[in-house]
C-alpha cells in the first residue's frame, strides 16, 4: 500500500497517511484522486473503485479508493507537501508509530474483511 509522510508544511505535520486531499468545486471524487497524487507525488494513476468511506470525529467526510498506478513517471514527492514515501503492508501500516487515525479505522474495516481490495499484494 501507498503511504506518504506529511511535510511539516502542512496539516498533522509529519504524520503518515494514504496520499490524498479536498475535492475542489466542480471535481468528482475520481478527478480529484488523479490531481491530488499528481500534486502530491507526480503520479499517474487510474481510479478503480470507491472501497469505503467512513467519516472522521470531527465531521471530515473520507472516500476510500483503490487506483492503479502507472509505472511510469517514477515517484516524486512534492516537498510542499510530502516529505517521504513508503510501500507496505498493511500490518506495518498498523504498527507505524504517526499513523492518523482514520488510517486506522481504515486498516481495522480491512483487517475485520469489511473493505475487500482486488490484487491486493504483500505491499
Amino acid at each position: 500500500m501507498l503511504v506518504i509522510r506529511r511535510s511539516r508544511y502542512v496539516e498533522a505535520p509529519r504524520t503518515y497517511c494514504f496520499p490524498g486531499g479536498a475535492i475542489e468545486s466542480g471535481e468528482s471524487e475520481p478527478m480529484a484522486l488523479v490531481r491530488e497524487l499528481r500534486e502530491e507525488l507526480g503520479a499517474a494513476i487510474r481510479p478503480v473503485r470507491r472501497v469505503w468511506q467512513s467519516v472522521t470525529p470531527w465531521g471530515v467526510a473520507l472516500a476510500w479508493w483503490q487506483c492503479d498506478l502507472e509505472p511510469t513517471p517514477p515517484l516524486m514527492p512534492n516537498p510542499n507537501e510530502v516529505e517521504s514515501i513508503h510501500w507496505l503492508t498493511p500490518d506495518e501500516m498498523t504498527g507505524l508509530a504517526g499513523l492518523l487515525e482514520s488510517n486506522h479505522d481504515f486498516l481495522d474495516a480491512l483487517a475485520a474483511g469489511a473493505i475487500r481490495l482486488e490484487g491486493l499484494s504483500d505491499e
